[in-house]
């Protein structure tokens, strides 16, 4: 992998329902994958919170990961823009909330951050990860892998483009 400028990774879901695991599954995976490079920053948690946009200082990029069950499968990879509506999702705060607090806070522009949704099938309390899920992550993690040897706004955004 490449050396590159700071690139923070956000994945969240929680891990005691099903599918909701999506995001730190992914998150583990390229920790390993990255192992050990020191411009890249890992950020997990059950859901979003104020305090995450916190996480977005010092870095030069961002991207989240999360399940999602309207998703087309097996996932989305879509640019996020700072924003202050309400979105009724499975967690507290959408990302796009975060950029617009980071703004609000730091009176800066967020990082380019860009949000991938992989489709999940299954989202009850206890349930473990779907086939479909597995599936889907798995394509989600090559489509990663891809986006980390390339970390640039303007190769991410073709990417935005031809997914």
């Amino acid at each position: 992998m490449n050396n590159f400028s700071s690139l923070v990774i956000l994945g969240y879901g929680n891990p005691s329902r099903g599918d909701d695991a999506l995001g730190p599954l992914l998150l583990h995976r390229l920790l390993e994958y990255c192992d050990g490079q020191s411009l890249v920053k890992f950020v997990e948690d059950f859901q979003l919170q104020v305090e995450h946009a916190l996480d977005l200082t010092d870095n030069e990029l961002a991207l989240f990961i999360d399940a999602s069950i309207s998703q087309p499968p097996p996932f989305g990879f879509s640019r996020l823009q700072a924003s202050q509506a309400l979105a009724y999702t499975t967690h507290a705060m959408h990302p796009s909330t975060i950029l617009h607090i980071y703004e609000h806070t730091f009176h800066n522009p967020a990082p380019p951050s860009f949000l991938l949704s992989i489709r999940g099938e299954s989202f009850e309390l206890g349930a473990p990860l779907t086939a479909a899920a597995e599936r889907h992550l798995d394509a989600a993690f090559a489509w990663v892998q891809d986006l980390c040897a390339c970390p640039e706004v303007a190769a991410w955004e073709a990417k935005v483009k031809n997914h």
